[in-house]
């Protein structure tokens, strides 16, 4: 992960948009979030237009872009495998990953769909999971829209705005470490909003 993010940091212009397109497409559309998570990637572009290697507006379009089209390839993989989805032994080694994604998805339906854009694990399966569970398409691709829109610029932000402080962390512990805090700081910071909601929704009788 480490190798690969610090090569990262030395593209532009079109191999940059390239690169971190086919990461978070890749994600959600063939599993390759268990891998690298998108975030990183997304991070690491908003850093690289802070400091002018890439246009922020086209950065932003591009991520959502791929975004939204990375799982609807998930989707159909689902639909295509069905319940052989859940079964996969591969999958269910993944700690929280098919269990937790059916779970959600039981029980907020389209809401899980644009919850599970903001946990890591979620992000991965859930695009796969909605399409095997018969999630109608519809529902899905407008949640799936909606929270590729709002995670897609919302992060493309977080890492243009914390491109000074990404630079102090980078010059600390090195490119590689740098990303990696970075999209662990976000995840976490996605995850105790996503969990909050959840409070919220369900408050403890007294």
């Amino acid at each position: 992960m480490g190798s690969i993010a610090a090569g990262l940091t030395h593209l532009s212009g079109w191999a940059a948009y390239l690169v971190v397109a086919a990461l978070v497409f890749g994600e959600t559309a063939v599993f390759l979030g268990f891998v690298l998570p998108g975030e990183a990637a997304v991070v690491l572009g908003g850093v690289l237009a802070s400091r002018g290697h890439v246009s922020i507006v086209l950065l932003a379009a591009v991520v959502v872009a791929a975004a939204i089209l990375g799982p609807l390839v998930g989707y159909e993989i689902g639909r295509r495998l069905g319940d052989r989805l859940f079964a996969a032994r591969a999958l269910q080694r993944i700690p929280g990953g098919m269990a937790r994604a059916r779970s959600t998805l039981q029980a907020r339906g389209g809401l899980g769909v644009l919850i599970g854009r903001f946990v890591a694990i979620l992000r991965t399966v859930v695009p796969a999971a909605a399409g095997a569970a018969k999630v109608p398409y519809r529902t899905f691709f407008f949640f799936n829209a909606v929270g590729g829109i709002l995670w897609g610029v919302g992060y493309c932000m977080l890492g243009y705005l914390a491109g000074s402080a990404y630079v102090v962390v980078e010059k600390r512990v090195g490119t590689g470490l740098a990303i990696v805090i970075a999209a662990l700081v976000l995840t976490a910071a996605g995850t105790w909003a996503v969990r909050r909601h959840r409070k919220a929704d369900h408050p403890q009788v007294p």
